[in-house]
């Protein structure tokens, strides 16, 4: 007769068992590739050493910022003052760039870094086929790929921006106002989406290109050409086509500004940080340069965040139409490719 113990380990372990097939069975094959993409970034090399740069140089202005805090808040003729963990990610003594510059320079490089092998690598192992022999769409392998680099995104902004709360109420002992953190929380959504640009750029060029080299380098020559060359053929192209500003007319000096800001927000860059500066800095009240007529009776003071919301929302906009149509892309030429081969 078999004993009593082992009967019960036999009837706990089928159960376990069951239970186990069952949530296999009802889970969707997207979020388990979901999941396994997510572990593949956390356990990449790439991923921590990225990583400890934007933790790094966080926590370098972060110190900045607490360092020179107190003159920045006992500034009378600036309106923004009032709002000290805004200016804990906006104050710096010139030594150290703020925070949102160093996202606008490191950004686009994480994105790259999670998306620019995304699916030319799994291609040259040979694992793509297999992966596409099992009941999985093409469509839901893409999303799971940039959903789950951009969830290793999301949370690294989340627990950056927690950090710098709560540091800043150990030390200063003031609790954050409302108005705060909802602009705490734009600025925090506004660079998840310029990440998630240049990670839905490196993905369409890892369909792009078999190589994941060609790739890696076609994205960081992309991004080097809007950040360091880009400024430079505008300049170039305006003061070549149009005459110099000394000679314009106020009207007309007011459309030469205006045409050559809306060549720079071209670039991606450009409209994170016109973006970045709006959310962080409530005085902000355009973008682009005032008339006489506009300044006239202006009292400065602080937006509203509703104010400052519309302010950004064609540059939040941009942003993500430039991430859809480069997901198009990736969608169309992805489901045009022989992976076969």
């Amino acid at each position: 007769m078999e004993s009593p113990l082992a009967y019960f380990k036999d009837f706990f372990s089928n159960g376990i068992t069951h239970s186990r097939r069952i949530q296999q069975k009802t889970e969707s094959p997207f979020w388990v590739m979901v999941r396994k993409e997510t572990g593949d970034h956390i356990r990449s090399w790439r991923f921590i050493v990225m990583l400890i740069l934007i933790v790094l140089t966080f926590l370098s202005s972060l110190y900045v910022s607490l360092s020179n805090i107190s003159k920045a808040v006992a500034n009378i003729k600036d309106p923004d003052r009032i709002f000290i963990y805004l200016k804990l990610l906006t104050t710096s003594d010139g030594t150290m760039p703020t925070f949102h510059i160093f996202i606008g320079f490191l950004g686009p490089l994480l994105g790259i870094a999670l998306g620019f092998d995304a699916v030319n690598a799994e291609q040259n192992n040979g694992t793509l086929i297999r992966l596409m022999a099992q009941p999985v769409y093409r469509d839901n392998l893409l999303l799971a790929k940039f959903c789950g680099a951009l969830t290793l995104v999301s949370v690294l902004f989340l627990c950056l921006a927690l950090l710098m709360l709560g540091g800043g109420m150990i030390l200063t002992g003031i609790l954050p106002e409302p108005v705060e953190l909802f602009r705490i929380t734009g600025f925090i959504v506004l660079s998840i989406l310029y990440v998630s640009f240049w990670l839905s750029l490196s993905i369409l060029l890892s369909v792009r290109f078999r190589n994941s080299a060609t790739s890696a380098l076609t994205a960081i020559g992309i991004w080097l050409f809007f950040t360091v060359f880009y400024r430079i053929i505008v300049n170039l192209v305006i003061s070549a086509m149009l005459p110099s500003p000394d000679y314009l007319q106020p009207g007309d000096l007011a459309w030469y500004n205006d045409l050559f800001q809306s060549l720079r927000r071209l670039a991606p860059g450009q409209l994170y940080t016109d973006a970045a500066t709006t959310m962080l800095m409530p005085s902000v009240r355009s973008l682009g340069p005032l008339t006489m007529e506009q300044m006239a009776g202006a009292v400065p003071s602080p937006l509203p965040f509703k104010e400052s919301l519309m302010i950004v929302w064609p540059q939040v906009t941009g942003l993500l139409a430039a991430t859809m149509v480069c997901f198009a892309l990736t969608y169309y030429l992805f489901m045009r490719r022989e992976i076969r081969t």
